[in-house]
Order: structure tokens, then sequence, then C-alpha cells
């Protein structure tokens, strides 16, 4: 889960391979491949090439799980490269955030409470949200009363991301705010990624158990498996010495080299957990794990829901494989002649790989990136964990092909060079934003009466400061002053009217609307990070913007500004259509101060 201002997954990555497939051979050991051998002299090499070809100051931390009849659970587990700015390397124990992989162990919880028959009342998967979530409502009426666990959990209520709701409150808060959301589709027309449901679903075990989602997860699933290093709180990972740094590059000159390093810097941990249970982010993308426990994971879920130790069920084969099956269309057409298009449950994807059935998810947290991919039919799985923010999605994927290439015996796809190229062909085909008209015409209001407070009933207050250009007269406010000295280490023109605001959420702590023509402003959305050496005045920036983020300033009954292309609908999906600015915006803040 990103949460900065871009129109790609955050926490998700289920990643799309597609059709063109060639039937496999059901892959068997060689007689000399012994025991324990998964991750090879060969596969080593590649893994340690992979981090190199793309750079990486981080490293990664693998798990390869197999179950044969003669051997029984052949697992292996291994780090590479580097954990920590202190040069500490990757191990097995090594912590990563997992992002939208913690999806999975959300939707299971609501399995277990599906399961439960002394639950009173009884849920099923069936059950709609408003019959029993008191804060639960849509804007779309139908939504509202019509979804059911089962539309919440494949993405399929006409809800968008919207994601920077996020920011603040507990997950009833946010659940209370998503009735002001705008809709981009119709109620079950489209997978459309959303993590707020998955913050629903952590819900309900308060709620139905009155146990917090984080113990009803530990009590229920971690510990009966062993899975005793993976937590949701940062802090008791960060006091277990394990939790890797998630590594940024600060100040690369992409047009000289696309994956250059820059300077290597440390996040602070995306989302700090003092170890205080219904942190509004648990069940989207809230957990830290290693690959020893994902290597159980794997065994667990490649099981049917059986603890590999003992053989006793952790959780209902039945609840595995529902959320495993297929309810939406995520991607209907594959990205890879070797892939097919991919179907979404509840924080699992299906597909195809070179003829191979597979069920996997991605994950994308600041600074870390994961895939947990299985194949049932071959009884073998792998997850892959990154700390590299750049590259990672790119890293876990080629980790993992190359890792199911040579365990299945299939012909080794050069599947770096593949990554490689598309992010090369992404940088080149980027879309540059239109500059500013050299007289462009000035808003209908002046830009002191734009600065103010607005409010959404959904996202909260945005308070605009003046602080560009430079020779405006000093704001009498404390926060516009700050915001006035904040101005100044950001990478914005001191010489075009720019309004900015706090924006305190994962990944953005800034928005910034600077004015191009009329009463239309391109928006920026910042995040400085402490560097945490306070030798170092210059502070660690970072920008995202694009053409489709703007603003626009309009009189609707009050004065407003209008957001639009930051909802994140998806591919195909447009901003809202309509004949004024308030019906045109995907969020539309009043000015109320």
């Amino acid at each position: 889960m990103h949460f900065l201002l871009r129109a790609t997954p955050l926490w998700i990555t289920a990643a799309v391979v597609c059709a063109g497939a060639q039937v496999q051979q059901p892959f068997k050991l060689s007689e000399d491949a012994g025991v324990a051998k998964l991750l090879n002299a060969n596969v080593d090499a590649a893994i340690n090439s992979i981090l190199k070809d793309f750079k990486s100051p981080g490293g990664a931390g693998v798990a390869v799980v197999q179950k044969s009849r003669e051997d029984g659970w052949m697992v292996e587990t291994k780090g590479y490269g580097v954990a920590k700015v202190d040069g500490t390397k990757v191990t097995s124990e090594t912590l990563f955030g997992i992002g939208s992989n913690s999806k999975l162990f959300d939707i299971l919880a609501t399995g277990l409470l599906i399961s439960n028959e002394s639950l009173s009342p009884r849920i099923s998967w069936d059950t709609k949200i408003a019959s029993f979530v008191p804060e639960w409502g849509l804007m779309d009426s139908v939504a509202s009363s019509e979804s059911t666990i089962v539309d919440v959990m494949s993405h399929r209520t006409g809800l968008p991301r919207h994601d920077f709701i996020l920011q603040h409150g507990t997950v009833a808060d946010v659940i209370g705010r998503l009735r002001y959301l705008k809709p981009s589709t119709g109620f079950r027309e489209l997978w459309q990624y959303n993590n707020h449901m998955y913050s629903l679903l952590s819900y309900f075990p308060p709620l139905l158990a009155g146990v917090p989602f984080e113990t009803y997860v530990n009590k229920f699933i971690l510990a009966p498996l062993g899975m005793d290093a993976t937590t949701y709180y940062s802090k008791a990972a960060e006091e277990s010495g394990h939790l890797a740094d998630g590594f940024g590059r600060d100040g690369v000159n992409q047009t000289e080299d696309v994956f250059g390093q820059g300077q290597v810097r440390a996040y602070p941990f995306w989302a700090p957990n003092e170890g205080k249970p219904g942190h509004v982010i648990s069940g989207a993308g809230g957990v830290i794990s290693n690959a020893n426990d994902m290597a159980t994971w794997l065994q667990t879920l490649l099981d049917d829901g059986r603890n590999p130790i003992d053989g006793g069920t952790v959780i209902p084969a039945e609840v595995i494989r529902r959320v495993s099956s297929g309810v939406t269309v995520a991607s209907p057409v594959a990205q890879f002649p070797e892939g097919s298009p991919m179907v979404y449950g509840g924080g699992q994807s299906r597909g195809t790989y070179r003829g191979f059935e597979f069920i996997e998810h991605g994950g994308s947290v600041q600074g870390f990136k994961s895939q947990i991919t299985r194949i049932p039919s071959q009884n073998f799985g792998v997850a892959v964990l990154s700390n590299d923010e750049a590259f990672g999605f790119e890293i876990v994927e080629a980790i993992k092909f190359r890792i199911i290439d040579a365990v299945l015996n299939l012909q080794v796809i050069d599947w770096t060079e593949r990554f490689k190229s598309l992010v090369v062909a992404g940088f080149k085909g980027r879309i540059v934003p239109t500059p500013r008209p050299t007289n462009p015409t000035l808003p209908s209001f002046s830009f002191n009466d734009l600065a103010g407070t607005y409010q959404h009933p959904g996202y909260g207050s945005l308070h605009l400061c003046l602080v560009a250009p430079g020779d405006i007269t000093e704001p009498a406010s404390k926060p516009c002053r700050q915001l006035m000295d904040d101005f100044r280490h950001l990478p914005l023109d001191s010489h075009l009217p720019t309004l900015l605001a706090n924006w305190n959420g994962f990944g953005v702590s800034h928005v910034a609307l600077t004015h191009f023509e009329h009463n239309l402003f391109n928006a920026t959305g910042l995040f400085v990070i402490p560097t945490g050496n306070t030798s170092d005045s210059k502070p660690w920036v970072q920008a995202e913007t694009h053409p489709g983020f703007v603003g626009e300033f309009a009189v609707e009954g009050k004065l407003g500004v209008g957001l639009r292309g930051s909802w994140g609908a998806g591919a195909g999906v447009e901003s809202p259509k309509g004949e004024s600015v308030k019906e045109r915006a995907e969020v539309w803040f009043e000015k109320s101060a």
C-alpha cells in the first residue's frame, strides 16, 4: 500500500501475469537433486545478480517450500543483500513489512468467525454488511444496502481507493466516513482495489467476538502455527533487533541512470505502532514478518490450513478454498505471454504461469515489497520479501519467477531484463506536465482569498496557506509561518503562486497547489522525511506530481476546491463528469474559514 499520489497500487500488487501457456509435465525431483536444494548455488547466484542488476541498496528474504510423498516437506529460507544502513546482512530472521499480503490474515480471520458455530448472531459469506455494522454506509445506496462480505473482500463495491482518508482516526471512524466518498463505478461492475474494505473486515473480531483484531489473529492463527516472529507492532519488531530498514534513493538523476542509487536513505517505519491494537492499517497492510514464518505460512496454505508440525487444523480448508477462488476479474488480459488473466477472491489472486495454476498476492508499503505465491498442483510455494522502495516490486517478481523456473524445471526466462525494460520504457514514456502559460489568466478570486480552511466530511480539513511568490505579506497564523519555512526546503518554484497544506498521511506530508491557468492549479504530493541525522540540515523530500492531479476552485454555494486525479479508481475508470467543478471533482473541499 503506497500512500504517495500515484494511481498504481499501494499495498497491493497481486501480480498480473498472463495467457499463452504451454502445458508442462508435473515436476519431479531428479535423483541427484537431494533434499533442501530448492535454493541451490545457481539460484543463489541468480538472486544476488538480480539485486545487483537493480543496484539495490537493500536485500531480500526468501522462503521456498515443497512437499513430496517421499521426503515430506522440503523447506529453505535464506537472506540476501543488506538489511540495514549499518551494513547488517539480511538473514531468514530479518523482518519486513509485507504490505497487502496482510489482507489474507484479515479475511481468514473473518472466515474463522463465519466458521464459529457458537457466535451469535451467526454470519456467512453472504451476510450483508449493513445488517451488523452500525457505522457502515456508502454513497451509492444500492452498494450500501446490498454489499456482502464477499463483495467487500473481492473489491466490487464500486468505491475506488480513496487512500488519503486513512490519515487519521480509528477503524470505526474510517468506516463511518466511507458514506461521504464518491464511487467511480456501479455496484459489482468492476474490480477496484480498496484498502478500506480490509479495514472494515478487521472491525469484525472486536464487533462480533469482543476481541481486538490483532489479538484475534495472534490467538487463532499466528500462535497455533508458531509464527512467533510475526507481529502487527513495529515497536516489537524494532526491539527484536531484526527489523530491516526500508531503503530509498535520494537525488537520483534518472536521465543518466534510471537505476541509480543516489544517496541511500532509510525511511522511518511507515506506520508506527507502539503496541496498541485497533490500528486502522492492521487489516489492510500491517503485518511484519520474516522468511522463516513465511515458510510456515506457505506450508499451512498448501496443506489446506493444517499445522505443518502436528497436522492439526488451524484454518478450515473450506475457508482457504473460498478466499482463494476467483470472484472478480482483476486483470482481463495477460501482461506476459507465459501467463493468463487474473481473478481475485479475498486477499488472493489466481491465474496460470506456463500451464501451472498459481495463487498469490503482492504487498507494497513504504520501503517494503513482498510476493507470496503457491502452486498447489506441485505442493510448492515461494515468498520473497524486499526492503527496496524504488524497485522492490521488480526485484520480488524477478526472484519469484527465477525460483519457479528452477524448481519446476522450466527453461529459465530472463525476468530481470524484462522488468528492467519495462522500467526504462515507463521512464521514457512518462507524460511531462504541460508548462504553465507565459501569460496565464489569473483566478476569479485573489490568491489571498483562496487561502484558508477547507472541509470534506470524509477527508477532513485542508488548511491552505499562500506561501509563494516570495514577496507576499507574511501570514499571521503560526501554522502558515511554519509552512512558509517548510516551503523553502521543497522542490517547488518560488516564483509561482502556491498554496501549501499539511497532509498528515502515510507517505504524504504536504500537498501543494501551484497556479496553472485561471482557476486551475497543478497539485503535488510531497513527503518530507526525517533524516535521523541532526547534522544533515537538508531534509529528504520526495515529490509526486503528474498531469492528472489537479485542483480547481469555484463557488458552488460556497467557495471550494475540487481535486481529481488522486482517488485511485484503476485503469480505464475516468474521473467524474459534470457541468460544474463540484460534479467533476473526485473530492470536493468546501471553504469553512
